[in-house]
């Protein structure tokens, strides 16, 4: 009998293990895969992944390292700064102010404050799309200028920031591993902050918060809160959909998150970045699908120059829409020399965006590895030969790329690199005459005129980033002022 028994569970065993083999997910497999590479290409130390589909978590899984001089492998313990995607939160509160009639978008920011701190026609609405420098309503730059919504929030409630997040959202959704993070006391299970330079050194911590940055969580807590979001727990469907608005049909922001169109598919999204954090918090509404990732570099977020708000730029994204959107399970994520052009017009589009994406990350990781400068150039140059009118896809991000392939030959002194100069020009140009105070067209050209020996055409561009009006102190204000006062 006992060896009957025996024998029974062994074939009930071997069932489950074929079953389980059976339901394991190619499309899982390949993701992870990607996963894999990405974080070794970018050498990120610890990288925490979720996927929230239907109410369900579908993928979750954790790669890497807390701390590098420990054995422990990274878990759901772990928790990380998620820096901007803080901001996910502010907008949710200021919608919930909105439907309790304490506040309204309409209101000027100017009444806020003591003294007036910006233009009179400067809205709360303005400041939270991120829509309020430059053409009021009308241009969409990422400002520092967010921050403000702290004091909204403060007087609208009568309450501190603080207190507002964690009785309307923190305390109702049980959020256990999310806080604000005001100091040390709160850093016992931090992910390690790593930068990387001549290889991965430690990092540190940015302490404070404001409506800007300054939440620490985790995907456990992240996952809760975007059910809540989907189930219209927190805000109303209506104020939902307002908030996931791009807040003019040209313009990539909503109120608070990303708002984007690519490939007829919308795309509502958020990420966090600091010098030795970064997250990404990615959904696509009409699939009842988001990603969630976490990384204790920067390495997830700026090579991607997320900042201007294209989400396709990211090699991450593209993973995530490759495998789980559209399908495309034979198409590489990375392309070498040899793969490039083997494609089918099917797919040729995201192709496209899938190289200049990979093209963009090159360029970034080029400052650790000169070979990355050549292999990021032999990208583009497939790029612009297999699609020549490289003007009706030319945006800032190619600007950038071809931009800081010639800065990275400057500073590392590697000769003049001219491969790109006829595109740097003409790509410059398009992109100022649709939008002539963009601070960073007007800063690529200016270097890029500065370095070939047009000192004028240079002082033309750094002119009009100091003489721009209703802009913030930034780094390129800066540089261009430095430049102006060394050129007078």
């Amino acid at each position: 009998m006992k060896l009957l028994l025996k024998f029974i569970v062994l074939l009930l065993c071997i069932a489950s293990c074929s079953e389980k083999k059976e339901r394991t997910n190619p499309r899982e497999e390949q993701f992870t895969s990607e996963l894999q590479e990405l974080k070794a290409y970018f050498q990120i130390p610890g990288l925490a992944v979720s996927i929230e589909k239907d109410g369900e978590t579908i993928y979750r899984n954790y790669f890497g390292k807390a701390d590098l001089n420990t054995p422990v492998a990274l878990d759901s313990s772990i928790l990380f700064p998620i820096a901007s995607v803080t901001k996910v939160f502010s907008g949710v509160l200021i919608m919930k102010l909105v439907e309790q009639e304490k506040l309204s978008l309409n209101t000027p920011i100017n009444d806020y404050f003591k003294e007036p701190i910006l233009g009179d026609s400067i809205l709360v609405k303005h400041i939270l799309s991120h829509t309020s420098q430059g053409q009021v309503g009308k241009t969409f730059y990422y400002s520092s200028r967010f921050g403000l919504l702290t004091k909204v929030i403060e007087e609208a409630s009568g309450k501190p920031f603080k207190e507002v997040l964690n009785e309307e959202i923190i305390t109702p959704l049980e959020l256990k591993n999310t806080f604000l993070l005001k100091d040390s006391t709160q850093t016992v299970k931090l992910a390690k902050p790593y930068v990387l330079d001549n290889g991965l050194t430690d990092g540190f911590i940015d302490y404070g918060y404001s409506t800007s940055a300054g939440l620490v969580s985790n995907l456990e807590d992240l996952a809760v809160f975007n059910a809540a979001l989907d189930h219209n727990t927190l805000i109303s469907n209506s104020s939902k959909e307002l908030m996931f608005s791009a807040f003019n049909d040209h313009l990539p922001y909503g109120y608070g998150i990303f708002s984007q169109d690519a490939d007829n598919i919308k795309m509502v999204w958020a990420y966090g970045q600091y010098d030795c954090y970064s997250s990404l918090f990615f959904k696509i509404p009409s699939e009842d699908i988001t990603l969630i990732l976490l990384a204790n570099t920067n390495l997830l977020s700026d090579p991607a120059r997320l900042i201007y708000g294209d989400a396709t730029s990211s090699l991450f994204v593209l993973s995530f829409l490759k495998n789980y959107i559209y399908g495309f399970d034979d198409m590489l994520l990375f392309e070498k020399r040899d793969t490039l052009s083997k494609t089918n017009d099917s797919n040729k589009e995201f192709y496209r965006k899938k190289v200049l994406a990979q093209a963009l990350s090159e360029s970034f990781m080029a400052r650790f590895d000169p070979e990355k400068l050549q292999s990021s150039a032999q990208l583009l140059h497939g790029i612009f030969s297999e699609y020549p009118n490289y003007l009706d896809y030319a945006d800032l991000n190619l600007l950038h790329n071809l931009s800081f392939l010639k800065d990275v030959a400057y500073y590392m002194e590697l000769g003049d690199f001219n491969d790109f100069d006829e595109q740097i020009v003409s790509i410059g140009e398009k992109l100022h005459r649709q939008d002539s105070e963009n601070p960073y067209v007007n800063t690529y050209l200016g270097i890029f005129y500065d370095r070939n020996g047009h000192k004028e055409k240079a002082r033309y561009y750094f002119e009009s980033i100091v003489n721009a009006k209703n802009f913030s102190k930034n780094w390129y204000t800066v540089e261009a002022e430095n430049w102006l006062k060394n050129n007078n």
